[in-house]
């Protein structure tokens, strides 16, 4: 595995004045406060996956101050990514995607230390990313990344931030992998699984976005433990109709990754 990092001479600290400025939005919230950005600052990110979800996600990470974020994808942009993947432009057509989205988050916050890992990570490789990150976020779209994903998160206790989108409808859930908690095994085995991509069944642009977004919610607030996160609790948007429905989950006697 191997991981570029880019630092640009930042030592993560306590924060300095022009942070204490940049994140005022942030600070001035009474549940965030200055704990909640200098847990924001301390924090190590994964992000699996630099389409549109992790697009979406990973630039509003970056600009809320998130201190490391590590993106891991193995492909190239290609010009029918565009209409969704808001990192990539029409110039690094062809260039890894982890350095397409690289280049663009460092325009938005030269403090962040962005790091790549442009391949496909064995199970061992993928173990050992994660146990080096605070969080993940699984911006795959494919089942079985997911599964390797939920169960890298699980053996690590890591907390694991899931998003699926496809044709008009995308799905949220956070697993703390905590004890007496789904994992997304649990929640994968309910429903039926036609492992369809957006490049066979098609995709709204802005769905990503949407549920991109609500990834960073919920990093952010398992990050800087506030709110209420969607652990034990399956968000479904629907685009079409504009709905938003939460499902109750819990975890599946018969799961075989954390009931084992």
């Amino acid at each position: 595995m191997t991981i570029s990092s880019s630092t640009n001479g930042k030592k993560h600290s306590e924060l300095s004045d022009a942070q204490l400025l940049r994140y005022s939005r942030h600070i001035m919230l009474p549940v965030m406060d200055i704990d909640g950005q200098t847990a924001l600052w301390h924090a190590r990110v994964l992000i699996i996956g630099v389409g549109g979800l992790g697009c979406s996600a990973a630039q509003y990470l970056v600009a809320a101050g998130v201190g490391q974020i590590t993106l891991v994808d193995d492909d190239v942009v290609e010009l029918n990514n565009l209409q969704r993947q808001v990192l990539h432009t029409e110039e690094r057509v062809g260039l890894a995607k982890t350095q397409s989205a690289k280049l663009a988050l460092s325009q938005i916050n030269t403090d962040v230390t962005i790091n790549t890992i442009t391949q496909r990570l064995d199970d061992a490789a993928l173990l050992e990313a994660v146990t080096q990150h605070d969080i993940v976020l699984d911006c795959t779209d494919n089942l079985s990344s997911r599964q390797g994903i939920n169960q890298a998160c699980f053996t690590a206790k890591t907390p694991l931030v899931s998003g699926a989108a496809i044709r008009f409808e995308g799905q949220v859930s956070t697993y703390t992998m905590q004890p007496n908690t789904p994992c997304y095994a649990c929640v994968s085995g309910l429903f039926a699984q036609p492992n369809l991509t957006c490049s066979e069944a098609g995709i709204l642009s802005p769905i990503v976005g949407m549920v991109g977004c609500i990834q960073a919610i919920e990093a952010i607030k398992c990050i800087a433990s506030i709110g209420e996160l969607l652990s034990g609790k399956l968000l479904i948007i629907d685009g079409l109709s504009m709905t938003f429905n939460t499902l109750a989950i819990k975890p599946n006697p018969t799961c075989g990754v954390c009931q084992d």
